[in-house]
């Protein structure tokens, strides 16, 4: 956090700035404001509720929610800022524009928001000199006023909050933090809407990913050709991706969170696609796809890809209200073993091996087979288990099933065809009053569907084998 007397953050190669420069840079600036129909930030009818909520659970004290800081990607450059969750949840503020705001919710339960406000223009610099805050250098910040008419909340000078800022019990953080997340477990409609609106960008994308394979084909890092093209619609329509996007072609789709994305296309083999588009409002989808390079997948391939569909409808079936939450893991890892079982891979019958002291399986499956989705890819993970893992489902919950299967290329207890083999299938879901509704249904989800898709995206293009 800076002061408004603080050293401006310059550059080591930064000019010195004159005397004269100085005076001349103070004076003959036009007023500025933001126009008066500038809207509030989406959604602000649901952020008072959500704060009343969050100090129910600690009546009588004041609670700190920061918005987080800069971090330095290299030397003086920093990764570009994203609030946290919890404090866009609270505010409804999801710009680059808010690294070491504060939001305050005092004892009496009154919110406040400790803001770096707009630099003057007739003292400090600040504006045209500082590369981390300044005007000039990162775009406009709104003053107080401003800020207080967008979001409903009453704005102060972050300087008022270091120089009164009073010593924390670091043992409640861990309490904060656990309560923000119980309380986003369930999502109103506003959010399932932004998750939706973060899935149909995410369905494009996949849309981008088929039409540029040719050309993705073509080029020695052809994983890395797919990653640009989907961050380009994700960009587009969006804030950016939600997380890292896992573009992994052949025995790399055995690398769980493959980022790499630096390997070439081969048309005889699998590309694992998982990505999805985060919204303007910070909420990201999280899909994933197994596709054939070739546009059609091998009798091996479309085997332990049916497989892994199978798991995945067995795990979506058992998704209802009052249902224990770890019961769709469950439902896919039988299927899994079953068939692992029935190919001879498994060295025990899937009934033994399902044991909670046997789990074999698990060499070929290692991840769950799903998580709560959000504005955190993985959303509410501070909560209590006996809230989330060990809890059950309820309506308005959005979450991921995603069983896969990761045949590593150097396993000798499988059969040399099925190594380096990576299939997952994961799909976005939220919980309704008599089930779950998919709201990844615009992707394929079939080997034929999968294989007819593709055809009709590259209809007229380049033959692909």
């Amino acid at each position: 956090m800076t002061s408004r007397t603080a050293q401006l953050h310059t550059g080591s190669h930064d000019l010195p700035v004159s005397d004269a420069l100085a005076d001349f840079m103070t004076g003959q600036w036009a007023t500025t404001p933001l126009p008066a129909d500038t809207p509030r930030v989406p959604g602000f009818a649901l952020f008072a509720d959500r704060r009343i909520r969050l100090a129910a659970r600690f009546p009588g004290e004041r609670l700190l929610v920061p918005a987080g800081e800069l971090t330095v990607r290299s030397h003086d450059c920093d990764h570009r800022f994203r609030p946290h969750s919890a404090y866009a949840w609270l505010t409804g503020l999801t710009g680059e524009d808010q690294p070491g705001h504060v939001l305050v919710l005092e004892p009496d339960g009154e919110a406040v928001l400790y803001l770096r406000p707009r630099s003057p223009r007739d003292s400090g610099g600040e504006f045209y000199r500082d590369r981390k805050y300044g005007e000039f250098w990162v775009g406009r910040r709104p003053d107080l006023t401003e800020a207080g008419r967008l979001t409903g909340i009453r704005c102060a000078h972050l300087d008022d909050l270091i120089r009164h800022r009073t010593d924390r019990d670091a043992s409640r953080d861990t309490e904060l933090a656990c309560a923000l997340s119980e309380l986003r477990l369930i999502k109103d409609t506003w959010e399932v809407s932004r998750l939706q609106q973060a899935v149909d960008h995410t369905v494009t994308g996949f849309e981008d990913v088929v039409r540029s394979l040719p050309a993705a084909l073509r080029h020695p890092r052809g994983e890395r050709w797919i990653e640009g093209v989907f961050q380009l619609r994700a960009r587009a329509e969006g804030n950016g991706t939600g997380y890292e996007t896992i573009a992994a072609a052949g025995a790399h789709a055995c690398v769980l969170h493959w980022i790499r994305n630096d390997g070439p296309l081969d048309p005889s083999q699998l590309l694992l696609l998982d990505a999805g588009v985060e919204t303007d409002s910070l909420y990201t989808a999280d899909i994933t796809r197994t596709l054939p390079l070739s546009g059609r997948f091998s009798p091996v391939q479309r085997r332990v890809y049916e497989l892994v569909l199978a798991a995945q409808d067995a795990g979506i079936a058992a998704l209802k209200p009052g249902a224990s939450f770890r019961d769709f893991h469950r439902a896919c890892t039988t299927v899994l073993a079953e068939g692992l079982a029935d190919w001879g891979v498994l060295p025990i019958p899937a009934t033994e091996d399902l044991a909670p002291d046997s789990g074999l399986y698990r060499r070929y499956t290692l991840c769950s087979s799903g998580h709560m989705l959000g504005l955190d890819v993985h959303d509410c993970g501070r909560a209590r288990a006996e809230q989330y893992l060990d809890g059950t489902l309820a309506e308005g919950q959005v979450l991921t099933v995603e069983p896969g299967l990761y045949l590593q290329p150097d396993d000798e207890t499988l059969p040399p065809e099925l190594r380096g083999i990576g299939i997952r299938i994961e799909d976005d879901l939220v919980i309704t009053a008599d089930g779950a509704r998919l709201m990844s249904s615009a992707l394929p989800r079939t080997a034929d569907g999968v294989e007819e898709w593709m055809a009709g995206l590259l209809e007229g293009g380049l033959p692909l084998s």
